[in-house]
């Protein structure tokens, strides 16, 4: 017998709540731990609780849920945190990607949509709704037609040009012999950029720069 997929509930209309819980609990294999009505309620309950899927709508109070994401994510890399709700818009789409969620469906998901996106992002899968993909393939269809100038201009020149060698699947030594540097300094130079980026790692990072067009070329 498989352990039931814990899953925390993240949104502030208790109707919306209600209607999810009795969802999940119809159905076997799936536990509901819990149940958050604001972003940082959410993000206390995904620290207490450790569940494997938080289903985390955006438009919260104290905290949204893209930063509730963020901020679980932080604590708890393993959480997989399914974006449920009714923004498809790029900003809203691409900062959640950024903040490290697993998925991203829409309100207007069936109820089998819903019960098979929990159940592939808890296995590791990343998933979206047909238009949330759609806009994905196409952002990423044209991401390296232009890419303007520092694009990141919290990033000193220097890191930024570190960034771009990290998305072409540079290592830190091989970085450090290109700029003839030392592999403590190319190693601070990532650490910052992980920083200031607001990203959890290297494969977030890369995740940025390639959406900024960075790393594209030879």
């Amino acid at each position: 017998m498989t352990d039931s997929i814990r899953v925390l509930i993240a949104d502030d209309h208790p109707v919306y709540r209600d209607g999810m819980r009795g969802l999940l609990e119809s159905v076997e294999g799936i536990e509901v731990v819990g149940e958050a009505a604001s972003g940082k309620q959410a993000v206390d309950l995904a620290a207490a609780l450790q569940p494997d899927v938080v289903l985390m709508d955006i438009q919260m109070p104290e905290m949204n849920g893209i930063e509730a994401t963020r901020s679980v994510l932080h604590t708890s890399p393993h959480i997989a945190v399914l974006i449920v709700t009714m923004f498809q818009d790029d900003d809203s789409v691409f900062s959640a990607m950024r903040a490290g969620a697993r998925g991203y469906l829409l309100k207007d998901a069936s109820g089998a949509e819903v019960l098979s996106a929990i159940r592939s992002v808890a296995g590791g899968a990343a998933i979206f709704s047909p238009g949330v993909a759609e806009r994905l393939l196409n952002f990423f269809a044209t991401a390296g037609q232009a890419a303007p100038p520092r694009v990141f201009p919290e990033l000193t020149a220097r890191e930024e040009e570190v960034l771009g060698l990290i998305a072409r699947g540079l290592s830190n030594r091989e970085i450090a012999e290109m700029f003839t540097l030392s592999l403590k300094t190319v190693q601070n130079h990532v650490s910052n950029i992980l920083t200031k980026l607001q990203v959890a790692d290297r494969a977030q990072a890369v995740l940025r720069a390639r959406e900024a067009g960075l790393g594209q070329g030879e």
